[in-house]
């Protein structure tokens, strides 16, 4: 092993130390990237590179939509979509046993399609849902443990920050990634809804059937997914067809949240600036993140690491679906010490040059096209299978973020029981994967319809 390599693993297991006792990812990334820089080329190259690196980054016009959509789902916690959501969806399912948490599901799904955070999703639905779920005498693992789960839902189903994240770093299309994460999206609420049937099949006292809705309720709840249909539908609706481009649709987004809002008294001006301010702490962050995790990618090219590994790789001699499996694996077991965006950003830059290789350059497969698609392709089918497994993380121990915001609401339920409601869940999770591996189609079929 050359100096320069042992270099590069010396400064990834910093890094995880960092990041193990709690120093900012961000803050991480920048020291170990810098140092590591400065040690391999002098710090006159790390100077020379900071001169310019920030504005480069900032400056890219595809992260301009990030603030845009932070903004949306801020407005939109603000502005009671959540409730609108979870009563419409309660409306059309709570009558079944199960119901309440299936509806959870779906009001997760719809919100998160609006916010675009897995954190606030299950923040804000969890406040929404869970004195549902309890009035009904719901099991605290099926109510938490549904909640924690529809959680994840926000970070892939459009439009979503991290997805956005995801796409400027290996330099493909965003409107290409909001298709392909529609329908692998859509598959997450049929097999979690599935789950909670199965759930309550075994175990029906753990689920009972909520109140049948009047006719004047009926049509009430449903006419209140109308916004929330509206605000989709458009935003979504306009990128898929090319009205407009990501940017504009997320402005648009924004100010008809705001106006759903204002209509109905939930928006003054106090809460624009309570979002406005919390907009600009969660974007500041994110993008000093992308800050760290360059300077960390310009580290990891000078010592040659991604190459090397996939050099390893290519001697090992496993086949491409092997590594691909490995390389989830991995995302798996990271997402259990970082949080989602934090880990694509430090993950990626390292794995996407090696599946690079393996598909068309070092290493090929017996039939001598790799994983058997192009580099765009894979970019797609790699980056929807990462941010499902990352989405892993959010209900894993021991960080499981989304398991932790549940528990605190829900005071009375011991955290182990939730851990335990969301195991179903997670294997529901590695059946999604698992037909996302066997059948790529499901996730390269409507980008290549929107594209044709």
């Amino acid at each position: 092993m050359s100096d320069p390599i042992a270099l590069g693993l010396i400064a990834l297991v910093v890094l995880i130390v960092l990041i193990a006792i709690r120093i900012p990812i961000a803050y991480s990334m920048i020291l170990v990237g810098g140092v590591g820089i400065a040690l391999l080329n002098g710090p006159a190259l790390l100077l020379s590179q900071l001169k310019t690196l920030a504005y480069g980054q900032f400056s890219i016009y595809d992260l301009s939509v990030v603030p845009m959509f932070v903004l949306m789902g801020e407005l939109a916690t603000g502005a009671g979509l959540s409730q609108a959501l979870f009563r419409g969806a309660n409306a059309w399912l709570g009558w079944m046993r199960g119901g309440t948490a299936m509806a959870a599901i779906a009001g997760c799904a719809g919100f998160g399609a609006v916010c675009g955070s897995s954190l606030a999703t299950a923040s804000t639905m969890g406040k929404v849902a869970l004195p549902e779920l309890k009035r009904y005498n719901y099991s605290g693992a099926l109510a938490t443990g549904s909640l924690a789960a529809g959680g994840v839902l926000g970070i892939l189903i459009p439009p979503s920050v991290v997805l956005i994240v995801y796409a400027v770093i290996v330099e493909a299309n965003i409107v290409t990634m909001f298709a392909a994460a529609l329908l692998p999206g859509i598959l997450a609420v049929l097999l979690f809804i599935a789950t909670i049937a199965i759930y309550v099949l075994i175990r029906p006292e753990a689920g009972p059937p909520g109140g049948v809705s009047t006719r004047s309720e009926f049509v009430s709840a449903t006419l209140g997914l109308l916004p929330v249909m509206i605000i989709f539908g458009l935003v979504l609706g306009g990128i898929y067809a090319g009205f407009f481009n990501p940017t504009p649709a997320a402005a648009i987004g924004v100010f008809l949240v705001w106006a759903y809002g204002l209509a109905r008294g939930r928006l003054g001006f106090t809460a624009m600036i309570a979002a406005l301010k919390a907009t600009a702490r969660t974007s500041g962050m994110i993008y000093l993140i992308l800050l760290g995790a360059e300077l960390m990618k310009i580290f990891m090219s000078r010592i040659g690491l991604p190459q090397q590994a996939a050099a390893w790789i290519a001697e090992s001699g496993l086949a491409p679906m092997t590594v691909m499996i490995l390389l989830l694996f991995a995302l798996i077991l990271l997402g259990c010490l970082m949080d989602s965006l934090s880990m694509i950003l430090l993950v990626i830059p390292f794995f996407w040059p090696m599946l690079l290789e393996i598909n068309g350059g070092i290493y090929q497969g017996a039939d001598g096209s790799g994983f058997g698609m192009s580099t765009e392709d894979l970019k797609v089918w790699f980056g929807i299978l990462a941010l499902i497994v990352v989405e892993l993380g959010l209900i894993t121990p021991p960080v499981g973020m989304n398991v932790f915001i549940i528990s605190a609401l829900a005071k009375d339920t011991p955290m182990i029981e939730t851990f335990k409601g969301v195991a179903p869940f997670f294997t529901a999770e590695l059946l999604r994967v698992a037909l996302l591996l066997a059948f790529p189609a499901l996730t390269l079929w409507l980008p290549g319809i929107l594209g044709g």
